[in-house]
């Protein structure tokens, strides 16, 4: 069986299993503890990052190298369009998602978690405990303004990733007009790679990922709230109900839930 090391909330390991799970290829999560768990990655492929795929013998890191890896070893229900120019673009959009979608939806979300308490402790697991819970709920939003100044993740930077998803958002509702996928008639490496991207603007309907209960659904406000966005949302929600497997071992509710996921403000 195919083997993916991997963080359960990296999107770009999310791309992999909406491709796994699209080409209908069973294989075992390995979740990959941060830290001490990178050097057996390390003295596996030779380099830290996950995902990692362990095919037989072949170990093959990087999301793109794995979904190149499947298309060329099980081309059944294939990715890759065979026309030239759609295979360029396919391409193209997949290294737009990456590269572009995916460090500017990590801004946004950060900016969410600093303005929303709801949002900040709806990402906690649930076994946090409750003393923890209320203190990330309680932090200042100035403090945490202050944490990402410099690195990236203060007010400016995202603000300057928000606009730049608001266009690509445009875009993609433009792409989704008159297709039913963004390349055609036919999902591709594009579809997949640009819906993992946007996991973290608006989280999936329904626990394909492991989710703290409540979240499904919910999104950076400004962004997954905005009517116009909607095509792109309803799209991503079809593209795996379509085609990604939903988990089996989700824990029953908890006590605190048993009435229903609770609520999550963040509008």
């Amino acid at each position: 069986m195919l083997a993916l090391y991997q963080f359960e909330a990296s999107t770009y390991a999310e791309k992999v299993r909406l491709i796994l799970d699209y080409k209908q290829l069973p294989y075992q999560k390995v979740e990959v503890t941060p830290g001490v768990g990178q050097v057996e990655v390390f003295q596996m492929s030779g380099q830290r990052q996950v995902p990692v795929l362990k095919d037989g013998d072949q170990i093959i890191p990087d999301s793109t190298a794995i979904a190149l890896h499947l298309e060329r070893t099980y081309p059944d229900r294939a990715i890759l369009p065979t026309d030239p120019k759609q295979r360029g673009l396919c391409l193209a959009m997949e290294s737009w998602a990456d590269e572009a979608i995916v460090p500017n939806a990590r801004k946004v979300m950060i900016g969410a978690f600093k303005q929303h308490p709801n949002f900040r402790t709806a990402l906690l697991p649930t076994a946090t405990p409750d003393l923890l819970r209320n203190l990330v709920g309680a932090l200042p939003g100035d403090i945490l303004n202050l944490v990402g100044t410099g690195v990236g993740f203060g007010p400016d930077d995202i603000k300057v990733a928000a606009t730049a998803l608001k266009h690509d958002l445009e875009a993609l509702c433009l792409m989704l007009e008159n297709s039913p996928y963004l390349l055609g008639s036919q999902p591709t490496l594009a579809d997949f790679a640009v819906a993992a991207a946007t996991m973290y603007l608006k989280f999936p309907d329904r626990q394909y990922v492991d989710l703290p209960e409540g979240i499904c659904g919910k999104g950076v406000p400004g962004l997954a709230d905005v009517p116009e966005y909607q095509v792109f949302f309803d799209w991503r929600d079809r593209l795996y109900s379509e085609f990604r497997t939903p988990r089996t071992d989700v824990p029953p509710p908890s006590a605190s839930s048993a009435s229903g996921p609770t609520p999550i403000s963040i509008d």
